[in-house]
């Protein structure tokens, strides 16, 4: 079968994303983590649990890079968070999302006291509103997540003291659960 090059970019940004996702894992585990963080909230983020949703973490960190756009829903149109969130869900876990972050809050099961899991969904207070942003969580204590215009899809650790501050929830959303 032939691929085009649309294809062979995907094909490579996903490989891409997949070497950066395991140069972090694996610097992550030469490196101290850091222990400051001004709300109790995220130091749950110090571990992390497995419970199989990893393929969504990983498609994530596969579209670091992608422009920001507001409505933007694919990474040829470029993505704004909740786009980024149902793009990722849809192709990796064939989970179907609604379209804003106040929606998607809704589904699934709150993580709260429980280590996260690569593939939550991480949820902030950007706006004064208690779900007005989102990212996926792949581990380590870092999230992915499209952050604003004139920006692009990144990486950030969620216990940097502006995203530990605004941190509400971690949500896990699996297939038997998104419907909820």
């Amino acid at each position: 079968m032939l691929q085009t090059r649309s294809d062979n970019q995907h094909s490579c940004r996903a490989l891409i994303g997949c070497g950066i996702f395991i140069c972090v894992l694996v610097l992550s585990g030469c490196s101290t983590f850091s222990a400051k963080s001004n709300t109790a909230k995220v130091s749950q983020f110090k571990q992390d649990a497995s419970v199989g949703t990893e393929d969504i973490s990983i498609a994530a960190v596969g579209l670091v890079g992608v422009p920001y756009r507001y409505g933007g829903n694919t990474p040829k149109s470029g993505f704004d968070c909740s786009g980024l969130i149902a793009y990722v869900y849809s192709k990796s876990a064939n989970i179907k999302l609604p379209r804003t972050i106040k929606e998607m809050s809704r589904k699934g099961q709150s993580v709260d006291g429980q280590p996260p899991a690569p593939g939550d969904l991480v949820f902030f207070n950007t706006t004064g509103e208690k779900y007005s942003h989102a990212g996926i969580y792949v581990g380590q204590g870092r999230f992915v997540h499209a952050p604003s215009a004139g920006g692009t899809v990144r990486l950030e650790y969620i216990t940097k003291p502006y995203w530990a501050a605004r941190f509400t929830e971690a949500r896990r959303l699996t297939s038997t659960n998104s419907e909820k």
